[in-house]
């Protein structure tokens, strides 16, 4: 059996490519089907809320909108990568308390100590997972809806301080601001 040149550097690509997009954990938070009634009958058409994240402190979410449920999830996938945002972990866990509002939905985040595990609905969870957070505590309150409780979620990791960016903002070391 030969093969030729091509053919194993395209292999090779491929390898790297599948390898890149691994470094990526995906999560569909929601998955919603229209109907367009029209003269035919009914057209269906999807829309797709995920969640990216490397495990390491990355997170995005995304949403996408096609008329088909492939489409719709894999451009969510797509614009959730290109909205990344760094989510501080610390031993685990979130540094401090926080509070993050969007319209009608309120998410309270709290740390946990270890082996507590992540307390948390459906949309928070897959948020938390996907950025490496193991034990949090969060209450969702208000409007339920998944995107507003998401973009509730991300507006609270948003504002979410640093210990390293606190010290040099308090001109201390580390070691005195965690005693």
């Amino acid at each position: 059996m030969e093969h030729s040149r091509e053919g194993g550097r395209r292999d090779r690509d491929r390898d790297r490519r599948e390898e890149k997009d691994k470094e990526f954990v995906e999560k569909l938070v929601k998955l919603n089907r229209t109907a367009k009634v029209v003269k035919g009958g009914r057209r269906f058409s999807f829309s797709a809320l995920t969640v990216v994240g490397d495990r390491k402190g990355r997170v995005g979410f995304g949403f996408g909108k096609a008329n088909d449920v492939s489409e719709a999830i894999r451009k969510s996938i797509d614009k959730a990568k290109r909205n990344l945002i760094k989510l501080p972990v610390k031993n685990g866990t979130i540094p401090h308390e926080i509070q993050g509002i969007f319209k009608a939905s309120k998410v309270h985040l709290k740390p946990a100590c270890s082996g507590t595990g992540i307390i948390a609905g459906g949309p928070v969870r897959a948020i938390m997972e996907a950025g490496g957070i193991t034990d949090v505590l969060s209450k969702s309150i208000g409007a339920s809806s998944q995107y507003n409780v998401v973009k509730a979620t991300f507006n609270g990791i948003s504002r979410m301080m640093d210990a390293k960016a606190l010290a040099r903002a308090r001109g201390k070391s580390l070691e005195e601001l965690w005693g």
